[in-house]
């Protein structure tokens, strides 16, 4: 996901007949309902990266999600400030271990998805905050992608980079950002990567009725003990440095 358009202000009204947040939604529906939940894996590098994982999974509290690992991935499921929340808490919890891991993740929410989907297409879902996630001390790099699935609907065309276009400003507020070949880079605190993600996912979905995130956290990188190459092929800042720049 890589733009260096301006960042637009998103004008449509909230409230207008025919886009009104969670209109045509049946509020006695849970997140399975509608489509909302999260898949991610972890890589420790490390000898004990079996125990690693298990210890992860172990130390996150699940009692508001619904958990379900197998041999690729493990599904989460709960609402959106509950899964955000598992996904944080598990990848902190395997960052603490101390050695390299890397995390994929992919938040999902709204339809069509994994759900039918009988809403119309200019009809999303109640808009929602994203969680706060306390700090972990943690530094975490990310690539970072977003799909806001946003194909319009008679009268108004399809916007998809207006969205993502809005979603790193969002962005921009919580991890320093640097652009990336087809993607979005954020650094910062495990916090404020996972929280900057989840806020521009959900600042998304107030306007498109399908929105995707992925992804990939990398924490203690060993290449962090080393200048970084950039994509110019030049000798980047030391790891150690503070990025002050917005991924895009």
């Amino acid at each position: 996901m890589s733009t260096t358009s301006t960042p637009v202000t998103d004008t449509r009204d909230d409230t207008s007949p025919g886009t009104a947040p969670g209109a045509g939604v049946d509020p006695g529906q849970g997140a399975a309902d509608l489509g909302v939940g999260a898949r991610f894996s972890l890589h420790p590098a490390s000898d004990d990266a079996v125990a690693v994982i298990l210890d992860a999974l172990a130390q996150a509290d699940r009692r508001a999600v619904q958990v379900t690992t197998d041999d690729v991935s493990t599904l989460v499921r709960g609402t959106e400030t509950d899964v955000v929340r598992f996904v944080h808490d598990v990848v902190a919890a395997a960052g603490r271990h101390g050695a390299h891991v890397v995390a994929h993740v992919q938040l999902s929410r709204g339809c069509p998805g994994e759900v039918a989907c009988t809403l119309p297409d200019d009809v999303v879902l109640a808009a929602v905050d994203a969680p706060e996630l306390p700090t972990t001390g943690l530094r975490a790099a990310a690539h970072w992608a977003l799909y806001p699935l946003d194909d319009g609907h008679e009268g108004r065309p399809g916007d998809h980079m207006r969205a993502i276009e809005q979603a790193i400003a969002v962005a921009r507020s919580r991890a320093t950002v640097a652009p990336e070949h087809f993607v979005t880079r954020l650094d910062g605190d495990l916090a404020d990567v996972l929280g900057a993600v989840a806020d521009a996912w959900l600042a998304a979905a107030r306007h498109v009725r399908h929105v995707v995130a992925h992804v990939t956290v990398t924490l203690h990188s060993p290449s962090w003990s080393a200048p970084r190459a950039t994509s110019a092929g030049t000798a980047a800042t030391s790891a150690t440095s503070a990025r002050t720049e917005v991924a895009r």
